[in-house]
């Protein structure tokens, strides 16, 4: 097992289910149900990475190359995707211009994408 990917996974799960009855009961009456949907993807895609990473981080002793990088770019990517997301579907209450927050979530999705391929990659090469 692998703590430290454990842990943060734990947390990450911890603020997913948080923001997700936030975004089901508290954005109701702050945003349209347009943004609502938006909100939900943002916590969906935390729940993804959280959950991957748990399976990654309780089999850490079981794979057979070190996980840095995978571990990385997947936190680094959910944290970019999901929160330039949850800042974009709560821009207008926050006041926050999004022309600067947009472009941020396809890199966050890039990262994910990158630590997935990591992963495959270097399981095949193990």
């Amino acid at each position: 097992m692998n703590k430290r990917i454990v842990l943060t996974s734990a947390w990450l799960l911890l603020t997913a289910i948080i923001l997700g009855a936030f975004g089901a009961h508290g954005l109701k009456t702050l945003v349209t149900a347009e943004k609502i949907q938006t909100f939900e993807v943002g916590v969906r895609y935390q729940f993804f990475i959280a959950l991957t990473l748990l399976v990654i981080g309780l089999n850490a002793d079981r794979i057979p190359f070190m996980l840095t990088w995978t571990f990385r770019l997947m936190l680094l990517g959910v944290l970019i995707f999901s929160g330039s997301i949850y800042l974009l579907a709560l821009s207008e209450v926050l006041s926050l211009p999004t022309s600067f927050i947009g472009p941020l979530t396809p890199l966050g999705g890039v990262g994910m994408i990158a630590g997935c391929i990591v992963f495959i990659v270097r399981l095949i090469r193990s």
